[in-house]
């Protein structure tokens, strides 16, 4: 299918959309984006396809939210899915069999706790209340997150990352041992370790002391290793640079100075 990909989210803050960027950035694939069209026709064109009288097009469903993606007649939406779509395409799903499920699982399992938990501690009650409507919750729930959550989701990116039975070659060549690589599934660069850096760089914006605190423990050394090694990706590091990579502001990713707080306070 030679037609061009189409990302269709909203502009402001690099949120859910942005695991897509990733991708396709670090693939070097040629897209257009929503972004580029600023932010009043950005949100109107956005708006158009969850607007209630929208019914879909091109044997396409309507979809709940964005992000959206459209690559020829096909039109689909949701993160996972979409970068479940895109890996093969984009060589960023692995190269061995089973390896897309396994890609797969590792994104989910990073956008659940490191996306989806993060934005529940600063809407903790309910989404469309305002922040400053719930704001004792908000930094309870921060409180908690930061004492339990944070440090059972990096333990568990820290296993992964140290596993001495690379997944891909123990499972499909029937190896006991292989030396693990610096990414999720061991030497193989995918999608699943630009998702982790993209949830863990805006858990760095969000939560700066207990993150910095993380950091120097060194418990997690492998973990912020990968962050530094993606970011420093030839494809990744300039499109970071560029004036494409929004800044942390609202969405998923906020910084509130009464959330900022360490376990112990």
């Amino acid at each position: 299918m030679d037609a061009p990909y189409e990302l269709i989210y909203w502009c402001s803050c690099p949120a859910r959309g942005e695991h897509i960027r990733l991708a396709l950035e670090e693939a070097g694939a040629p897209y257009s984006d929503t972004l580029s069209l600023g932010m009043e026709k950005c949100w109107k064109k956005v708006e158009e396809y969850i607007a209630d009288d929208y019914m879909g097009e091109s044997g396409n469903p309507p979809y709940y939210a964005p992000p959206f993606f459209k690559h020829g007649s096909l039109m689909i939406s949701q993160t996972s899915n979409i970068l479940m779509y895109l890996g093969p395409r984009l060589g960023l799903s692995g190269s061995k069999e089973g390896d897309a499920y396994r890609v797969n699982a590792l994104a989910l399992t990073a956008l659940d706790g490191l996306s989806d938990e993060v934005h529940q501690t600063h809407h903790p009650i309910a989404h469309d209340l305002f922040w400053e409507d719930q704001k004792e919750e908000s930094r309870r729930c921060s409180k908690e997150w930061v004492k339990d959550r944070l440090p059972k989701h990096l333990g568990f990116w820290d296993k992964v990352l140290k596993c001495e039975k690379a997944l891909p070659g123990a499972w499909s060549m029937g190896e006991s041992e292989a030396s693990p690589g610096p990414w999720l599934l061991g030497d193989t660069f995918t999608y699943a370790d630009l998702v982790l850096f993209q949830c863990i760089d805006g858990v760095l914006f969000a939560f700066p002391r207990a993150m910095k605190q993380a950091k120097d423990s060194g418990k997690y050394d492998r973990v912020f290793q990968l962050h530094d090694a993606v970011a420093a990706r030839p494809n990744i590091a300039a499109y970071l640079s560029s004036n494409r990579r929004q800044e942390y502001n609202i969405g998923i990713y906020r910084y509130y100075e009464e959330n900022d707080v360490l376990p112990e306070e």
